[in-house]
């Protein structure tokens, strides 16, 4: 029995900051510029997710080009000329990240401290007035917290939870410009609306506006430090789906559960059981007195 092979992919020819790169052909410029080792800045980009060009943070210099491309989505074509970290590219990504961080709790977005001081960002300049989404986090359910204080609107969550993965359609956009928000239907609870708990809006949320219930008091009491966990890949046994769960462990307790991107089964994704089910590993039977 033959198995069909697609046709390999043309290698395309570009340059990246003066430097030649050689990659296949349907490659983004963000493919790109990593196969180069050049660092560029993604918030709404996501490895399993078509690309939304939301944040706008990855965008670069394309020659030729009237407008700033973002790197994310925009396909290689040969002979492109591309530079990452122009003048114009610099200044634009410093901008979206003094809007963003002006706006936006971005305390446990990874790496935006870092492309923050990098791009020498001042989100401050906007003064003590400057509008923000502030907002309490919603805590309807035991297993994720919503918290939209830390919501850039990359509308990650809404395409995991829509056509491109679950297809639970429990979560949207509602309302307009600034005032734009995550929301269930007519802002239901979650425990009221369509949302089955899979998670996998938060395993692809890249700021921490939705994170484990866990995580969410861990981090309220000081007491979550990512430094001080480990992570084991192994296979969910509650079905023979052969689903790969990532465990991260501290001091000896698992307090969240994601699933590596690449897996072939689950590209990232999970059920209620595979990611929120892990409470009977821990639980320890207390001894009974006949034991005694």
């Amino acid at each position: 029995m033959s198995i069909p092979l697609p046709p390999p992919r043309r290698l395309i020819d570009m340059t990246v900051d003066g430097e030649p790169v050689r990659v296949p052909e349907g490659s983004t410029v963000l493919d790109a510029c990593s196969a180069a080792g050049k660092d560029i800045p993604t918030l709404c980009y996501g490895d399993t997710l078509t690309p939304k060009n939301a944040c706008r943070v990855c965008v670069v210099e394309v020659e030729g080009s009237r407008t700033l491309a973002p790197a994310c989505s925009r396909r290689v074509e040969p002979g492109m000329v591309v530079g990452t970290a122009t003048e114009r590219a610099r200044h634009s990504r410093k901008i979206v990240l003094e809007l963003l961080a002006s706006t936006v709790d971005l305390s446990t977005t990874p790496r935006a401290a870092e492309w923050i001081e990098e791009y020498d960002a001042r989100p401050d300049r906007f003064g003590e007035e400057a509008a923000t989404v502030a907002q309490p986090a919603k805590v309807d359910n035991d297993l994720y917290v919503r918290d939209y204080a830390k919501c850039i609107l990359c509308y990650k969550c809404v395409d995991a939870c829509g056509e491109q993965w679950q297809n639970s359609f429990a979560i949207s956009v509602a309302g307009r410009g600034f005032d734009a928000t995550i929301s269930t239907e007519h802002d239901a609870p979650l425990t009221d609306s369509a949302c089955v708990y899979c998670g996998n809006c938060v395993e692809v949320c890249p700021t921490g506006a939705l994170s484990f219930k866990t995580e969410f008091d861990m981090r309220a009491a000081g007491s979550w430090d990512e430094s001080r966990q480990t992570e084991t890949t192994t296979i969910c046994s509650y079905c023979g789906v052969g689903c790969n769960l990532t465990l991260h462990v501290q001091d000896n307790r698992i307090v969240k559960v994601s699933s590596p991107h690449d897996n072939p089964v689950t590209h990232g994704n999970l059920c209620i059981k595979g990611r929120f089910g892990y409470q009977h590993v821990q639980n320890t039977a207390k001894a009974s007195p006949a034991d005694g």
